[in-house]
């Protein structure tokens, strides 16, 4: 008998026509959702839409992405349908006059991977019934262990933010990593791995809050989003290892992340700097 491209039963499709009909609705964000069978990459995919001219609102989802990438270029991989694996575009810098939102500062794009981790933490917690938590600046944690990262990239005017979720990976098909360990919703033993429920609470988990986000001009203790992210981060009051993007080490105690959207970490002799970026350890 010739194999099935869907012969894991625990791993059916997404269906595009009806996630297009619950979530491209008139006055929404989301104004395209394209899921692909298979692509090297969707933030690669949404980049090249953004340069094409393609209004914010576009989400592409692949059941299968083969050139994958997180930060620093690392490798992301899962097996067909086994997560969600998505990534949207957003221009936050122009102004929206039908929706009353002003332009918002690039100063303050750094918020919109933070703000993608308190949807998906939410979609997660609510959905799936599991525990959940963030590490700054792009990780989702469920009992210390990465289950979710996101990426979010600038291209041209737009800002493209992806998005990698293990739903049914089993621990045999977790990928080795060289920081910290992989998991995902079946290992932390949960039952409820429809991607379907948990894709529509993620986007319209980010549409509202994104749209909060821009109401205010980009401010992020304004509309919420801060203290929410403060009430979700595991790393806040972890003592910590951060390796800087130039080749820097910082260690200390990280005591908050403020208003934008920096880690403040206070050093052994108690001086508290900020962070913009970085991978960040935390060491107990």
């Amino acid at each position: 008998m010739a194999s099935s491209s869907y012969a894991d039963l625990d791993r059916p499709p997404l269906s595009a026509r009806s996630l297009s009909r619950a979530l491209v609705v008139p006055g929404g964000l989301w104004s395209r959702l394209d899921v692909r069978d298979e692509t090297g990459s969707t933030n690669a995919d949404v980049a090249e839409a953004a340069r094409a001219g393609e209004p914010e609102g576009l989400v592409v989802v692949a059941e299968s992405q083969v050139a994958g990438r997180g930060r620093r270029d690392r490798q992301w991989v899962s097996p067909p349908r086994a997560g969600l694996t998505l990534s949207i575009l957003l221009r936050p810098g122009a102004a929206d006059a039908e929706r009353g939102w002003p332009a918002a500062p690039a100063a303050g794009f750094g918020w919109l991977p933070l703000l993608a981790g308190v949807a998906l933490r939410e979609a997660v917690t609510r959905v799936a019934g599991v525990e959940a938590a963030l590490k700054w600046p792009n990780d989702l944690l469920v009992g210390d262990r990465k289950c979710a990262g996101i990426l979010a990239e600038v291209s041209a005017d737009a800002v493209v933010v992806g998005i990698g979720l293990n739903v049914s990976t089993r621990a045999e098909e977790l990928p080795e990593t060289t920081g910290v360990p992989a998991t995902s919703l079946r290992v932390a033993g949960t039952d409820k791995l429809d991607r379907d429920p948990l894709l529509r609470a993620l986007l319209r988990g980010l549409a509202r809050w994104y749209g909060g986000w821009r109401e205010s001009g980009g401010d992020a203790e304004m509309c919420g989003l801060l203290g929410e992210y403060q009430r979700g981060c595991a790393t806040i009051g972890r003592t910590v290892r951060v390796l800087l993007p130039g080749g820097g080490e910082l260690t200390g105690e990280a005591v908050t992340v403020d208003r934008d959207g920096q880690l403040v970490i206070r050093t052994e002799d108690a001086r508290d700097l900020r962070v913009s970026a970085g991978d960040v350890l935390h060491v107990r």
